[in-house]
């Protein structure tokens, strides 16, 4: 029993019917499909057309016959392989015939298509299998979208400023001049190259200061100018012109004829930058710094070029500026010695690896030995034996001459105590150097004291060498160190003396025991034949005042027995050099104590 209509429980009238209109068959024919599809792309935007088995158009749509420029009716008196250009692509040509003939799913690739007007399009060609129909074709213009994607490329790899490569243009071209394979041709200059590449790489110098003064859109301008005149340089030769960034610019010399090519460049840069510019109302003048690199494409990388040409670069700036500078492999060779040396010096002075030699102090009247200087030695694992020279700058630049001179200091007296103890009656002084970063970045004097007190030598055996810059004019803390020492006993000489301020009036100030003439005076001495009048008078002076001043003074670089002889007359107190004796090991000094 049902209710009355639309009530609670009550059957809607008709329900199989209704579900029987809500919903298409579950079953078509082919042919009903195949109408179907056909109806659908003769009306679709892209262009389409259907494929026989044999690769013949069964049908092709409007937008087809318009992109190709030729009635869809036309179409099928014609293979779509002809249609298509697949015949001059042999490989396209296998892959399309493998859809064909089912044995691949799709086809896909990009082709110039020609049209008959004798114009052309740039598509792609998508070619697909389908269940119980026939092969769909379809073909779209990417014409625009690559010239659209090459002008956002070109955007993307250009500098806005100068119009110019940049540096992610720059080096992509680099690279590949350095994966050229050697003597290649260049098809486009016609003859045969050369397996070489050369490199400028510049800076501006003092472009930071127009920027600064005179604002960047002033100096966007001169880089704009500049980049004009570099391409009147480089264009000649085909050379290849980048920005890379700031102030900083490129010549790429691809199949390069030989070092004389690049350096010409680089001069010729130089030149062209000469003539000053005139930039929004102001006339500015600006030189360059190059790196020049040139050398073979085979073994290089566009990274090792460029840290190269950035080394050299950095060698014209701090040989002077503009100027062009050229990788020496020597010069590098020592900056990289200099590098590994600094990388490990620290590390050097806790494993031991330094040790001392000394170089007797002789009195010149007697012959005696008064003295030693010790100088420390490097025994490196890889270079070898390093004097002083190698490393006692780069210890002072990183800091480490601190802990350096610490262990120099401490061994030089344990060996003074050593020989002071085995030969009481011929008590030696020892000397040491103490660089300027040793009084201003450590407690000299607490290390002196403890350093003393351990080792138990007399302040009076111990001499700390200091030179005349680092003590002329000084005030503050290295005066109270020095005062300090004095006080506690040790001497204080000046090394070098004679190559600073030579101010003897201010001298008398300081607690300064003894001067160490510098070794260019001691060069006129050389030879009694042919006397300096000059060297000898100044010294002379320089001696004479010492001595009222109550210090005494030392020859360095004493070569021979004139040279002794003169020094001996005119009144020096000692002498040094390898007249006497090389820097020797402490046996070899206890051999002469004894």
């Amino acid at each position: 029993m049902g209710g009355p209509s639309g009530s609670p429980g009550a059957e809607p009238e008709s329900t199989a019917h209704v579900i029987t209109q809500s919903h298409p068959p579950l079953w078509r024919s082919p042919d009903a499909e195949l109408r179907d599809y056909r109806a659908a792309f003769a009306v679709a935007g892209a262009a389409m057309a259907l494929l026989g088995p044999d690769g013949a158009v069964l049908a092709a749509n409007g937008a087809l016959g318009d992109l190709l420029g030729t009635s869809p009716e036309g179409m099928r008196s014609v293979g779509a392989a002809a249609l298509l250009g697949l015949g001059g692509d042999p490989h396209a040509h296998a892959a399309f015939h493998e859809v064909l003939t089912g044995r691949r799913p799709r086809l896909r690739c990009t082709r110039r298509l020609s049209r008959p007007d004798g114009g052309a399009v740039r598509a792609e060609i998508t070619l697909s299998r389908t269940e119980a129909l026939p092969l769909l074709l379809t073909v779209q213009d990417v014409g625009e979208r690559d010239g659209l994607r090459e002008e956002l490329r070109h955007l993307r790899m250009h500098d806005p400023v100068t119009r110019l490569p940049n540096r992610a243009l720059f080096f992509e071209r680099l690279a590949a001049a350095c994966e050229q394979a050697p003597g290649r041709g260049d098809a486009g200059r016609g003859h045969p190259g050369t397996g070489r590449i050369g490199l400028c790489y510049l800076d501006l110098d003092g472009f930071k200061a127009v920027n600064d003064t005179l604002g960047h859109r002033v100096g966007d301008e001169l880089l704009a100018a500049v980049a004009g005149r570099l391409l009147a340089c480089a264009e000649p030769g085909g050379h290849l012109v980048a920005r890379l960034g700031g102030d900083e610019f490129a010549v790429l010399l691809r199949e390069s004829t030989g070092t004389g090519q690049a350096t010409g460049l680089a001069a010729g840069v130089l030149e062209a930058l000469q003539e000053p510019f005139d930039v929004a109302g102001h006339r500015l003048a600006v030189s360059a710094s190059i790196g020049v690199v040139e050398r073979e494409a085979a073994g290089t990388s566009a990274t090792l070029l460029m840290q190269t040409a950035d080394t050299t670069l950095y060698w014209a700036k701090a040989d002077g500026k503009a100027r062009w500078t050229l990788f020496d492999p020597e010069r590098n060779e020592h900056r990289m010695t200099r590098q590994a040396l600094s990388r490990t010096l620290r590390q050097a002075v806790e494993r031991g690896e330094f040790v001392l030699d000394y170089q007797p102090l002789v009195a010149l009247d007697s012959g005696e030995l008064r003295g030693v200087e010790a100088l420390v030695r490097w025994e490196h694992p890889h270079f070898g034996r390093l004097a002083p020279n190698r490393f006692i700058g780069l210890a002072e630049e990183d800091g480490s001459i601190v802990q350096l001179g610490r262990w120099v200091l401490a061994e030089s007296c344990r060996q003074a105590r050593a020989w002071q103890q085995a030969f009481p009656d011929a008590p030696l002084v020892v000397s040491v150097n103490v660089a300027v970063r040793q009084v201003w970045d450590s407690d000299l004097v607490a290390d002196v004291a403890a350093i003393l007190r351990e080792t138990g030598l007399p302040p009076r055996l111990l001499q700390l060498e200091l030179t005349e810059s680092a003590v002329m004019g000084s005030a503050g803390r290295p005066l109270q160190a020095l005062h300090a020492l004095h006080e506690m006993g040790v001497r204080i000489a000046i090394d070098d003396f004679g190559t600073g301020y030579s101010n003897l009036a201010y001298m008398s100030r300081l607690p300064v025991s003894a001067l160490k003439l510098d070794g260019s005076f001691v060069q006129g001495f050389r030879s009694a034949e042919h006397p300096n009048p000059a060297d000898e008078t100044i010294v002379e002076a320089l001696v004479d005042l010492a001595h009222r001043l109550g210090l005494t003074v030392t020859a360095e670089c004493v070569e021979n027995a004139e040279q002794a002889e003169r020094l001996r007359r005119i009144g020096c107190d000692t002498g040094q050099g390898w007249h006497y004796s090389r820097p020797v090991g402490a046996d070899v000094i206890s051999g002469l104590l004894a």
